[in-house]
C-alpha cells in the first residue's frame, strides 16, 4: 500500500471486514471532532485539529493501532491495562471487540488538549 494520499484510499486497500472497523474509527473520531481535518501522515490515517496531530489509526495483520500520542496513552493507563501499549500507541487485537467508548473518551481528551 504505497503512496496512499487519502483515508479513503487507505481504507479501500483492506478487505470488507477490516474496512468496517477502519470506517468505525473514522466515524468515531469525526463524531467527537467534527472540525478535524483528515490526512495521511506516517503512512496512516491522521486527524488534525487546531494545526496539531489529534489521533491516528491503522490496521495490522493481528491488531488495530490507535495513536493518541503519549499523553493520550499515559492519561488512560489504568483503562488500557488489558491492551498492549507503547509510548503513543494502543494495540487492539483483531479477535476482540474494540472498546469504542474508550476510543471516544481518549479522543475527547485529545481534543481538549490540542484546543488549549
Amino acid at each position: 500500500m504505497k503512496n496512499v494520499k487519502t483515508i479513503d484510499e487507505y481504507i479501500a486497500y483492506y478487505p470488507k471486514e477490516v474496512q468496517e472497523i477502519l470506517n468505525k474509527f473514522r466515524k468515531t473520531i469525526h463524531d467527537i471532532a467534527p472540525n478535524a481535518t483528515e490526512s495521511i501522515n506516517y503512512g496512516v490515517p491522521t486527524f488534525k485539529l487546531n494545526g496539531k496531530n489529534l489521533v491516528h489509526f491503522a490496521s495490522f495483520p493481528d491488531h488495530y493501532s490507535f495513536f493518541p500520542t503519549s499523553s493520550g496513552v499515559s492519561h488512560f493507563q489504568k483503562e488500557l491495562k488489558n491492551y498492549k501499549t507503547s509510548k503513543g500507541t494502543i494495540q487492539f487485537p483483531v479477535n476482540k471487540e474494540i472498546p469504542w467508548d474508550l476510543v471516544k473518551q481518549i479522543t475527547e481528551f485529545r481534543v481538549k488538549e490540542v484546543m488549549k
